[in-house]
């Protein structure tokens, strides 16, 4: 096999993306999983509120998973706005 037989078949699997596009996905994807962990907590609470169910560690459990993921998607925004801010303060 020649090598650019060898490169074509090295890229056929794989999905040429702008780097932009896939941290913008990544960032959506993350987002998503943050809502639907606060809609599952949501949920549990309701369910514990309500006498659907009895499990208050589970509910406890969600409801922690859901608080950590919330604070940690605000410092990510944090950070990407002061990174933002730093590179509109750079002279060109």
């Amino acid at each position: 096999m020649g090598m650019s037989a060898k490169k074509s078949a090295q890229t056929q699997g794989k999905t040429t993306e702008a780097p932009g596009e896939s941290f913008a996905k990544s960032m959506d994807d993350a987002i998503s999983k943050v809502n639907e962990m606060q809609k599952t907590a949501d949920q549990k609470i309701e369910d514990l509120a309500t006498g659907k169910s009895s499990n208050l560690h589970e509910t406890m459990i969600a409801v922690e998973k859901a608080d950590i993921a919330l604070r940690l998607m605000v410092q990510v925004r944090n950070k990407m706005i002061d990174a933002y801010q730093e590179v509109m303060k750079m002279q060109v």
